[in-house]
């Protein structure tokens, strides 16, 4: 069985295959990798199969999405860390060593990410992850060099290996059996946020989750859904409501679901100036989903957590004019 296991899951991805894989085979580092692909209707397999024949590639049935495809993919390989990258992410030499090292020094730690830089602006975090994650009371998600849209510059001000609230699913190195044991990512997310749920649902289980600067990336961003798209704006909002019930302690629970609600309306007036009329219905829809999603939701004991930021990142952002993460 291998250590290390880098499992990259493409959807009619052929194109950011052509251009990076072959950096991931040249700094693969003893990792067994492997391309699951998620029922692509582009020429993806044909790709491999004749460009790539020694790659282990596991052919998914349909199009899970990040959650079902990762689910599925996993139950077929054996290692003891999985490397969850992307396909539309630039590896860079020795990416691999750093965080295993790390990881195989402190068995509490589940999960871990490198820094991850932006491919188009090579000094500038990357949206995606930047310096590792955390959310505030609502659960609105920001990153150390990244709050909403404000990417700061990687001048080593985030340098420092460090305990972090959730690792991005671009590039997560995971614990593997600690990934099965939790059931993997919430299926029904289907995409956006479940990284961060199946990272909370670690911290709650006893858990660490870690950010590594010896090791960088480079992410395109937006491969497959952009940031823009109406159906993004659905699952966005409607997984975040989702993982907030799912992990949040009962005391003050709907207190928070409430507060959340109340500023996705208000989010709304945003995507109205902007004229998105169909992000706004994608917000409606999303309120509506997770309404329907609560009796299925479980609750598995969740905990008081020290680390999640206690105060609100939307009004720091938009009213105090808060837009590094070392202003807060």
């Amino acid at each position: 069985m291998p250590k290390v296991a880098i499992v990259i899951l493409n959807y009619n991805g052929q194109g950011f295959l052509e251009k990076f894989l072959p950096a991931v085979i040249q700094n693969a580092e003893d990792c067994e990798i492997v391309v699951a692909d998620n029922a692509s209707t582009d020429n993806s397999v044909t790709f491999l199969k004749q460009t790539y024949p020694a790659i282990r590639l596991i052919q998914l049935p349909h199009n899970g999405g990040f959650t079902g495809g990762y689910n599925e993919a996993l139950k077929q390989v054996q290692a003891t860390y999985y490397v969850l990258l992307n396909s539309d992410i630039e590896v860079t030499p020795n990416w691999v060593n750093p965080v295993i090292e790390l990881m195989d020094a402190n068995p509490k730690i589940a999960a871990c990410q490198p820094k991850m830089r932006d491919y188009y602006k090579p000094a500038y975090f990357e949206y995606a992850g930047a310096a590792g994650g955390y959310i505030d009371w609502l659960g609105y998600p920001f990153c150390r060099g990244r709050i909403f849209d404000t990417c700061e510059a990687d001048t080593g001000q985030y340098d420092d290996t460090r305990e972090i609230f959730w690792a991005t699913g671009a590039c997560m190195f995971v614990r593997a059996d600690v990934f099965h044991q939790l059931g993997g990512f919430d299926t029904r997310f289907f995409a956006h946020m479940e990284e961060i749920d199946l990272c909370w649902r670690m911290k709650n289980a006893g858990h660490q989750i870690y950010y590594s600067p010896a090791s960088t990336v480079y992410h395109v961003g937006g491969g497959t859904l952009h940031k823009s798209n109406p159906r993004k704006t659905f699952l966005n909002y409607r997984n975040g409501l989702a993982m907030l019930y799912k992990n949040l302690p009962a005391n003050g629970l709907f207190t928070t679901i409430f507060a959340r609600l109340v500023l996705d309306g208000i989010s709304s007036i945003k995507f109205l100036m902007a004229g998105s009329f169909k992000d706004i219905w994608a917000i409606l829809k999303a309120h509506f989903a997770f309404y329907a999603m609560i009796p299925k939701l479980e609750r598995k004991s969740p905990k008081p957590l020290n680390d999640i930021y206690p105060k609100s990142i939307v009004l720091d952002y938009f009213l105090r004019k808060k837009k590094r993460f070392g202003e807060l």
